[in-house]
């Protein structure tokens, strides 16, 4: 019998009960395994770092916000996908923490199908990450900065490296054009090259 602590499970975690219990309602409803948590604290208390899955997480929390819990995560080395649930207010604080890694952010008043597709996206993404290695992988040993790409980094990476324009990424991840291009300009900086043709040169068979 398969141990449901190891099924890709959908981690929600707000302080608003009406918002958790809508979020679970709707993404139960698409047969998502979802487990909801009222604070960071209680997630980290129960995560456990085998278990495969994302978190859908609030960006503004009383106690450890979800700022802190990124931050939180990243000490533990847990690549856990976020995507964050944000106001209008905080889309510069949301923009900080995409530099930081998080996969998606979604602003309120939030979109079912939108945050559905970037659920499922960011499911997939850790799937890939556990089970595969990371893209050009024949080139990873070779290619200073690669293991310090996020995995939605790695998912841009490939599709660049495939030819596809932004506009072409974003549709394909069901990203902002915007969003694409902060991953684009971080791939650049931590892969250490100033131009798409440096990129390009990086995976030329030696």
């Amino acid at each position: 019998m398969p141990n449901p602590k190891l099924e890709p499970t959908v981690f929600v975690v707000d302080d608003d009960e009406a918002v958790r219990d809508a979020l679970k309602m709707l993404l139960s409803a698409t047969g998502l395994r979802v487990e909801a948590h009222p604070s960071a604290a209680s997630f980290l208390k129960h995560y456990h770092a085998a278990q495969p899955g994302c978190l859908v997480l609030d960006i503004r929390m009383p106690g450890m916000s979800g700022l802190a819990l990124q931050d939180e995560l990243h000490k533990r080395r847990v690549s856990l996908p976020i995507v964050f649930l944000t106001g209008h207010a905080d889309v510069p604080i949301a923009v900080r923490a995409l530099k930081q890694g998080a996969f998606d952010f979604i602003e309120k008043p939030l979109d079912s199908q939108r945050l559905v597709i970037a659920v499922m996206n960011a499911l997939r993404a850790d799937a890939e990450q556990r089970a595969r290695v990371p893209v050009a992988a024949s080139e990873e040993g070779k290619v200073a900065g690669l293991d310090t790409l996020t995995e939605r980094e790695h998912e841009v990476l490939g599709l660049v490296l495939e030819g596809k324009s932004t506009r072409d990424i974003a549709a394909a991840l069901s990203i902002s054009v915007k969003t694409v291009e902060f991953h684009r300009a971080r791939i650049r900086e931590k892969l250490g090259v100033a131009s798409l043709a440096e990129l390009f040169k990086l995976f030329l068979p030696r």
